[in-house]
């Protein structure tokens, strides 16, 4: 399969990798590691591990794949969006934090997929990623149900030997992830410690106070999400990736903008649309957003 994977970071730079083991494969990124990319090929290490050569560019537009996969930041989104307008897709599946599908839809032609990825992935150095745990990738039709794309998306990544389940419930999936968002992701990046801190103690209460609210507004909201589910996967999650440095714990120790408002700002956006109280993501949205203002990067 023809896929263009716009976002060659972390994640992104890990799935384009393993994606190319058996597919025609083009990353959208930024230099020095486009450059090193085209120079010397991509590296997986870690967890997974890869050395293929998938074309590498800085310039996304104008360009064609029977699939685009979305990795960039969720408030680079809509930039995205703009830029793969300009090209032809079958299919554009994202594979963001937080709520984005909408956004894409709204501005492309294309079968916009949904998707999750529960892949730990760190951009070690240009050139290298390393896979620092080996999760699964669920993507579906956002509104839920079956849909053609999805299973060619679905078998092009089992294929590349990508953990991967197609999914007909992905309403609820997509939020059950941005319960797992909200538990882990601000309070590893204000305690700076790693996923596998939050097991138990006072990390582990803050997180679970944080999915508890998340369970409530997605009901308010019409989705059947339990909180068991949600606790579960959050668990499960911090378990499978206990070493691994949450993106936004990643982004403060770089000093980078993160994506406190489409995970905690998002749910309390939606909190206060339905009446509905979310005082622990109210809190570490107010921290994190404190810290960006302080660092001038929000």
């Amino acid at each position: 399969m023809e896929i263009l994977v716009f976002g060659a970071g972390s994640l992104g730079s890990l799935v384009g990798g393993l994606l190319a083991r058996v597919h025609d494969v083009t990353l959208v990124g930024r230099d020095p590691h486009v450059s090193r990319v085209r120079e010397d090929g991509l590296r997986v290490t870690g967890a997974e591990t890869a050395h293929t050569a998938p074309k590498a560019v800085t310039d996304g537009e104008g360009r064609a794949a029977e699939l685009a996969v979305v990795t960039v930041k969720s408030f680079d989104t809509a930039e995205a969006a703009e830029t793969l307008a300009t090209g032809s897709f079958d299919a554009v599946l994202s594979l963001q934090n937080g709520l984005t599908e909408e956004t894409l839809a709204s501005r492309l032609d294309s079968t916009v997929l949904a998707g999750t990825a529960t892949y730990g992935a760190r951009l070690a150095e240009p050139g290298r990623v390393e896979c620092t745990g080996v999760g699964r990738v669920v993507l579906g039709p956002r509104p839920g149900g079956t849909h053609p794309a999805a299973e060619r998306a679905g078998k092009a990544f089992r294929d590349a030997g990508i953990r991967t389940l197609v999914a007909t419930d992905v309403p609820r999936r997509r939020w059950e992830k941005l319960a797992v968002n909200a538990g882990i992701n601000a309070v590893t990046a204000l305690a700076r410690v790693e996923n596998g801190a939050l097991a138990d103690g006072p990390g582990s209460e803050a997180a679970h106070r944080a999915v508890r609210e998340t369970v409530r507004i997605a009901r308010a909201e019409g989705v059947r999400l339990t909180y068991r589910g949600a606790r579960d996967a959050l668990e499960e999650v911090i378990s499978a990736t206990a070493a691994n440095r949450s993106s936004m714990l990643q982004d403060v120790e770089s000093g980078r903008r993160t994506e406190v408002d489409a995970i905690h700002g998002e749910i309390v956006e939606r909190a206060d649309r339905h009446g509905v109280d979310a005082p622990t993501n109210r809190t570490l949205a107010d921290l994190v957003g404190a810290w960006e203002s302080g660092r001038g990067v929000r």
